[in-house]
């Protein structure tokens, strides 16, 4: 799901304000255990819109941890989202 946000964003860039945002708040709100990941995305954002989005498509286990607090929540439609997890579940059926 992150590399379909990622290419949205590449494709509106705009939307990395989003991202920003989203984060900025979340370091306010969540728990302390999901502080780690957030200061590390903070980190990320900082170095620029390319690093963040590779990151956030990355196939590794410090992406996939990483992605458990993600600030790119709200970049997709709701539609959006329903086709790829319907799309995701046909291509992932047992």
């Amino acid at each position: 799901m992150h590399a379909l946000v990622a290419a949205k964003i590449r494709a509106n860039p705009a939307f990395f304000n989003h991202v920003k945002i989203t984060l900025a708040r979340w370091r306010t709100i969540v728990s302390a255990s999901s502080q780690a990941y957030l200061i590390e995305w903070e980190s990320l954002v900082n170095e620029g819109l390319e690093l963040s989005l590779a990151m956030a498509a990355e196939n590794s286990q410090r992406a996939d941890a990483l992605r458990q607090s993600s600030q790119f929540a709200g970049i997709l439609t709701n539609a959006e989202r329903f086709a790829f997890l319907k799309s995701w579940k046909l291509d992932h059926a047992v």
